[in-house]
């Protein structure tokens, strides 16, 4: 987008009176003056206080939802137009990290025609708006008109872990998506990189699960506020139990 995911002041008033007799007889009923205080503006003629009332600026609209790219696309289809001459339909499914994802949409990473003339695409969406548990891995799936028919010699879709790329239209390309989706890996225990067999009963390796992690242990801290859906958080004892498992 940019994997496609998807950034006071006082106001012074001034009085002109006109006509020599109003100028007169304002003057005579002027309210009393006050000596200037710097960095404040001075009293007006409006009543007491410090100048006219001002209307309340409205209530800032919510901010949009934030896009990104889901965790993983897995399937890539190109379905050529009949003739050659119409529109061809790019279908994609990727996996999210977890359930709330919603409004899966295709998009161009960049404008423009591509130099190798494959249309570079993200497979984005909206994430959930507080942090999900780690239950599994959740489907999605979006679909892309590319107008002209063929106008490009093939797509390339990104999620935020991986891309598939498809030279050949039409045509279908997949990846095999071989990561724990820690749906089970509360009661193990966490085993860091290098430091266990593969397959090792009640462990959860570190090889194995997603690239963006974070290990929360039992003497740490958290710092910041940051979000990030596509983030596998594991809080884990000071045996490296595995306590909880979420994404935030």
């Amino acid at each position: 987008m940019h994997a496609s995911v998807r950034p006071l002041a006082i106001c012074a008033v001034a009085v002109l009176l006109q006509g020599g007799a109003i100028g007169i007889g304002s003057a005579q009923n002027a309210p009393e003056t006050h000596p200037p205080i710097p960095g404040v503006a001075p009293p007006s003629a409006y009543g007491p206080g410090w100048g006219p009332e001002e209307e309340s600026p409205p209530p800032s609209e919510a901010a949009a939802p934030t896009e990104l790219p889901i965790l993983f696309v897995t399937d890539v289809e190109i379905l050529q137009a009949s003739g050659g001459n119409g529109t061809d339909i790019v279908q994609v499914t990727g996996i999210a990290s977890s359930e709330g994802w919603s409004a899966p949409q295709l998009v161009p990473t960049y404008p423009g025609k591509p130099f190798d003339n494959v249309l570079d695409l993200e497979l984005i969406a909206t994430p959930p708006d507080q942090s999900e548990g780690a239950s599994g891995f959740f489907p999605v799936s979006a679909i892309f008109a590319i107008e002209g028919g063929s106008a490009v010699d093939g797509v390339r879709v990104r999620g935020s872990e991986n891309a598939i790329t498809l030279r050949k239209i039409p045509g279908a390309a997949q990846a095999a998506i071989n990561v724990d989706d820690c749906a089970k890996c509360v009661g193990k225990k966490f085993a860091p990189a290098g430091s266990a067999a593969q397959a090792e009963q009640n462990v959860v390796r570190e090889e194995d699960l997603p690239k963006s992690l974070r290990i929360i242990k039992d003497t740490d801290g958290i710092r910041g506020i940051e979000q990030d859906p596509n983030r596998l958080t594991l809080i884990v004892d000071k045996n490296n139990t595995i306590l909880e498992a979420f994404w935030e």
